[in-house]
């Protein structure tokens, strides 16, 4: 991954508020929270923190050896707690194989994981653990683990799940650092079962906004270079602005006026049109929209209409202005504000902007659905994954499958559990309106099938 990592390339002044912000938090050894809405960039900003050279030393300390464990979430295929210690201690041992420590530590934390993947026990897992962490402490070392998506098992965790990370920070002289991201704050995904106060580690929340457009504009010459393309510097602006600094926005951009160029000679309009109306834009639209709560979608209507709304909404909402999906417009703002024409012909001005043109083409669309009603037709994603639910009738089609006969970009920008499942919901959702004979089923850790 180090090497591979186009962010290995970035200038070291990339993301520089939110990186000096996480090393000074980290110099003091202090636990972080990543805050921000799905796909905006966490990912990309800390693969920047963790493998680009000289990190450590500009934003960190000169002095101490610092070791950092990446611990992606994503990869944890049983949502349960002994799953998560077991991947979480793999990646410690591969981290220590990889560092420039001594080969006697090396062998003992591979000797402890070993044991752990033999024994397949929760406490004695843990134990290992934690006489790892005090052997990396002793020589000298700073850990800092990552849990990248920790939002996705929060649900399978109680007290005692806390308590042993915040043992693990005990037993190592609180040399230990956590960085944990999600798209919420832990206690806001836990709901009831976990209080703010008992989540002691949980103390520091940066929020990672979308990027600024000179970020952006980093992420997008990094792009070009990897898809081997050189728009005009008109259009490559425009394309910076339509993504508001959403760097899944921007790859998905990039992809389409790829395969626009490939196409035929193409206009500027022509492929601004197409990056509007791709599935897989309002897919990611879709996916922030769900991802807020009703007080928020409310407050962020308004605020697209150019509506009044009281100072306890905009409390109730803080979280849009918190994550940069909305902010306050001073002055002159750093992306040009260039809203996709709107069909009702509407020109709206208030204080406040909404982050980026493609997230107000969706909101519009929203308003526009729910006037007329919800269509019966299939999209292009939907129809794709039909046609292959109906190729393997009433065989189970398992996610990866799926993936590759629906996303077959997928490698380069990967596919979420959230895109998959939402997708399968309208398809069934529309077969069940249409009174067709067939239904999708879910298999539990499998996938989906659709039977008659």
């Amino acid at each position: 991954m180090r090497d591979s990592a186009i962010e290995t390339k970035y200038p070291l002044s990339f993301r520089k508020k939110e990186a000096k912000e996480l090393g000074e938090h980290l110099k003091l050894r202090h636990s972080v929270e990543l805050v921000g809405t799905k796909r905006v960039g966490i990912s990309d900003f800390l693969r920047f923190f963790l493998y680009r050279r000289g990190i450590v030393q500009k934003y960190i300390d000169k002095r101490e050896y610092h070791l950092f464990i990446s611990v992606d979430l994503n990869d944890l295929v049983e949502l349960e707690i002994f799953p998560f210690w077991i991947l979480t201690f793999k990646r410690v041992n591969d981290a220590v194989q990889t560092a420039a420590v001594s080969e006697k530590l090396k062998r003992e934390i591979n000797l402890l994981f070993l044991d752990s993947i033999q024994e397949r026990d929760t406490f004695l897992t843990l134990e290992n653990i934690r006489q790892a962490f005090s052997k990396i402490v002793k020589a000298k070392i700073s850990p800092t683990i990552f849990l990248i998506r920790f939002d996705r098992i929060v649900n399978v965790c109680d007290s005692q799940f806390f308590s042993n990370l915040e043992g693990l920070i005990d037993v190592s002289a609180r040399k230990l650092s956590y960085v944990f991201t999600g798209f919420r704050k832990i206690d806001e995904v836990a709901g009831e079962k976990l209080s703010r106060n008992f989540l002691h580690v949980f103390q520091n929340i940066i929020y990672i906004k979308p990027a600024n457009f000179g970020d952006t504009k980093v992420v997008f010459d990094a792009f070009k270079k990897r898809y081997k393309i050189s728009p005009k510097r008109k259009l490559e602006k425009k394309l910076i602005d339509l993504s508001g600094g959403h760097i899944q926005y921007l790859h998905l951009a990039i992809i389409i006026l790829e395969q626009e160029m490939k196409k035929r000679r193409v206009g500027e309009q022509e492929i601004l049109d197409a990056i509007s109306k791709d599935e897989r834009i309002n897919l990611q639209s879709e996916e922030i929209w769900e991802s807020l709560n009703k007080e928020q979608q409310k407050v962020l209507l308004k605020v697209y209409k150019g509506e009044n709304f009281s100072v306890q909404e905009q409390n109730d909402a803080q979280y849009l202005w918190e994550t940069g999906i909305v902010y306050t417009r001073r002055g002159e703002t750093t992306f040009i504000k260039l809203r996709l024409k709107s069909r009702r012909g509407e020109t709206t001005y208030s204080k406040y902007q909404i982050f980026s043109p493609l997230f107000e083409n969706y909101l519009e669309k929203e308003m526009e659905k729910k006037e007329r009603g919800e269509s019966g037709e299939f999209t292009k994603k939907e129809k794709m994954l039909y046609e292959h639910l109906f190729k393997n009738l009433s065989k189970v089609c398992e996610r990866e499958r799926i993936i590759e006969a629906v996303w077959p970009e997928s490698e380069e920008l990967g596919v979420s559990d959230w895109t998959i499942d939402r997708l399968v919901s309208r398809l069934r959702e529309k077969l069940k309106n249409q009174k067709s004979k067939y239904q999708i089923i879910t298999v539990k850790t499998r996938g989906f099938k659709l039977i008659p």
